[in-house]
């Protein structure tokens, strides 16, 4: 049975648009072709949504493979390229069609082939020179076009409508499981696709591990419930962090909360495109350190956000890339004291030329309910 046509990728002149530009760089490589085995990355260069395909990218034009339960929805989203369902397996199907008939030296993608898929690839396209490449379409990715942008932003709306109504969830007594299943019918009731990841609510002594599972802990009055999750919408993150306190908020805690925040918002000021990501790391983590905080800092400042809830630029102290106005990033301090509890605050943001603009517009002043 064909499954139903979900909400469609890049329009069809948006997608040439960029299959024209991997050709450009497919060309600067010397590759003739390169093989897409991720599905992000198909939906990026094809619009193709659904859960099983594979797409040959050619310097004149290319090939989508899937299979018979994704007749008609391929047909609907996959415009411009030869389109094959079959029925042997992706790879065979595609050596069946000839996908690489005129190509001496092929790319594939090597952070999502196996290596039984790669020795697959090696006997059906015996004569085809097999080279391994990273970033070729996550690059292009980086810089994030008006529709994503919108999509984002969509993404970011709901997290925030979701935030304001499980406040209202938030008690003692309460467990963690019972915030998060809550979180996530709230997700879809506010328009959300799904959770963009698994749903985190860290309680009290919990809070200490930054991606903490939520259990059958129960909070208890004085705790800082972390909260940690996002929706997708049309295919597009969000990803929103914020840390309440029920009851009376104990003092050292209440330290590291204004810490945080402050980091937080030094990151704000200083994030614009074209700027080094681990300076941007730094101007939140410098605040940290100066508050007393800094080795309770265990992770980097933020990441990219788009088709992937983590995806490049990685934003930390040991990054190297420049940040590019027109990325979308994560800007997520955070502070993990052993034995206490954490506090994290996440926002996602559009860097531009002279700043960065909020897509995510929760509270950031601590919540006492």
């Amino acid at each position: 049975m064909n499954a139903a046509v979900p909400p469609s990728g890049p329009s069809p002149s948006i997608a040439g648009k960029r299959r024209a530009g991997l050709r450009e760089r497919l060309s600067a490589r010397s590759l003739d072709a390169l093989l897409l085995t991720s599905l992000p990355n198909i939906r990026y260069m094809t619009g193709f949504t659904g859960s099983n395909a594979l797409a040959v990218i050619t310097r004149r034009g290319g090939l989508f493979v899937s299979d018979s339960r994704y007749r008609l929805q391929s047909a609907a989203e996959v415009k411009g390229l030869k389109r094959v369902i079959g029925s042997a397996g992706l790879l065979e199907d595609a050596a069946a069609a000839r996908a690489l008939a005129r190509c001496r030296n092929a790319g594939f993608e090597a952070d999502s082939l196996t290596y039984a898929q790669y020795r697959s690839l090696k006997k059906l396209f015996p004569r085809v020179a097999f080279r391994p490449v990273t970033g070729l379409v996550e690059d292009m990715a980086l810089v994030k076009d008006r529709d994503e942008i919108a999509a984002i932003a969509g993404a970011a709306r709901v997290a925030d409508s979701v935030f304001r109504d499980v406040l209202k969830a938030i008690r003692a007594g309460a467990t963690e499981l019972d915030i998060a299943a809550e979180i996530t019918w709230l997700t879809r009731r506010r328009g959300g696709d799904a959770d963009a990841f698994d749903v985190i609510v860290a309680s009290g002594p919990n809070g200490a591990l930054p991606h903490a599972r939520p259990g059958a802990r129960k909070i208890r009055t004085g705790d800082f419930v972390i909260m940690d999750f996002g929706a997708v919408v049309q295919g597009y993150c969000s990803d929103l962090t914020r840390t309440v306190c029920v009851g009376a908020a104990p003092r050292a805690m209440r330290k590291a909360y204004d810490a945080v925040l402050e980091a937080h918002a030094a990151a704000l000021r200083a994030a614009h495109g074209d700027m080094p990501a681990r300076a941007l790391d730094a101007a939140a983590r410098g605040v940290l350190r100066r508050r007393g905080f800094g080795r309770y800092f265990t992770h980097s400042l933020g990441h990219g956000l788009g088709l992937r809830v983590h995806e490049r630029p990685r934003v930390s102290p040991a990054s190297g890339e420049t940040l590019r106005t027109g990325s979308v990033i994560t800007i997520e301090p955070g502070v993990y004291i052993p034995g206490k509890g954490g506090v994290r605050i996440e926002d996602d943001v559009l860097l531009e030329g002279g700043g960065c603009r909020l897509l995510t517009a929760s509270p950031r002043q601590l919540i006492l309910l």
